[in-house]
């Protein structure tokens, strides 16, 4: 049995489940988290971080628009509040062969080397998820070595419309390629939503391969084909080793608190929440520069790139200007921030919120 369980299926003195002995593998699996907005609000077309919960991302070329949220629609009894939401707000039912649109959750090389990816003793993986869609059919899932350009995908199907259901899939062990001990991208989990024939033409790779995109997701229905088209997904989990749905896990629920602190590793949105809020202090450097200086929530991944919401106004001494990130200096734990202003040298400055209680001071160390 792998090192990340343990037979018994009771509960520890402090109440979480005894069949795990590791932490989890994803982050915000449960969905809680969504530091930038439960949304949805404008729909987007390319790729990257949006609306919903943390740690989830958009992958879309060329296939529709879409929007997501963070959701309350979730599975009856089974312990979650909240849902990845994505729904099609412009429809394409007809796409061009290297069209594609995915969800992807991206994890670092040094968080899955529990699978021992490359050697002889390499592990199978599990991936197992409640999902719901309006579009019944074939779906696929897929993971990607980064490091090596390597593939494996799996199929599920959505049995009924609009109806919860929960998926336990079976990756294969890899003997080739081991994925890099640092905290850059090394596996991506995809969960496709479309596809054009660039993806679909070839025979599903359901044994790790080079990376060949006509095995990718044969078979994927096109959720982009109808605006009224949503997808739904909580409980995702990934475990070392293979389970089915008598042997798989509980989920790892974890405390709203240390799912928080774990998103904020990779982004944080420190609001003002008051109409004046503060957010960092700093001082005047000689007579014609100020600098700030503000700490991260937790340590990051990697040195941030900083940015702001909202109205910020910084005073310094007798005097006050807008603030605005400039000359922006970051480590993993620390950011200033240097602007050209004049003032008595030494004068103290400090940043707060100009009447705007959504003010907010950004760090992203996304994968």
């Amino acid at each position: 049995m792998p090192l990340n369980t343990i037979p018994n299926k009771g509960l520890t003195s402090r109440g979480y489940p005894s069949d795990r002995i590791t932490t989890p593998i994803i982050i915000n699996g449960d969905m809680q988290v969504a530091q930038r907005g439960a949304g949805p609000s404008g729909a987007f077309s390319g790729s990257g971080y949006s609306e919903g919960p943390d740690r989830f991302r958009h992958g879309i070329s060329n296939l529709g628009s879409w929007k997501t949220a963070q959701s309350t629609t979730v599975p009856t009894g089974q312990g979650f509040s909240k849902s990845f939401k994505i729904e099609c707000s412009t429809a394409d039912a007809s796409p061009a062969a290297s069209d594609e649109a995915a969800i992807n959750y991206r994890l670092e090389g040094q968080n899955v080397q529990s699978l021992k990816k490359g050697t002889s003793n390499a592990e199978a993986v599990t991936i197992a998820f409640w999902v719901r869609s309006t579009k019944t059919g074939t779906h696929i899932v897929e993971l990607f070595d980064a490091d090596n350009s390597r593939t494996v995908s799996q199929a599920y199907t959505v049995s009924a419309s609009d109806t919860w259901e929960k998926k336990i899939l079976n990756f294969p062990a890899d003997t080739t390629g081991t994925l890099d001990n640092d905290n850059a991208r090394s596996l991506q989990i995809n969960f496709w939503l479309g596809a054009g024939s660039n993806f679909t033409s070839g025979t599903l790779a359901t044994t790790w391969e080079s990376q060949t995109n006509a095995n990718r997701a044969v078979g994927q229905v096109n959720l982009a084909d109808s605006t009224s088209n949503e997808w739904y997904i909580t409980g995702l989990q990934m475990e070392v080793g293979e389970f089915d749905s008598t042997t798989i896990p509980s989920f790892p629920f974890e405390s709203f608190e240390n799912n928080l602190r774990k998103c904020m590793r990779y982004y944080y949105r420190r609001e003002s929440e008051n109409a004046y809020g503060p957010g960092a202090q700093g001082m005047q450097i000689g007579s014609s520069n100020t600098m700030i200086q503000g700490y991260h929530p937790v340590k990051m991944r990697a040195a941030p790139s900083m940015s702001y919401d909202g109205t910020w106004i910084c005073e310094v001494g007798t005097t006050s200007f807008t603030f605005q990130m400039a000359s922006t200096r970051t480590s993993t734990t620390a950011y200033s921030s240097e602007t050209s202003a004049g003032n008595s040298d030494g004068s103290g400055a400090m940043v707060y919120a100009n009447n705007d209680t959504d003010a907010a001071i950004i760090g992203d160390a996304e994968l």
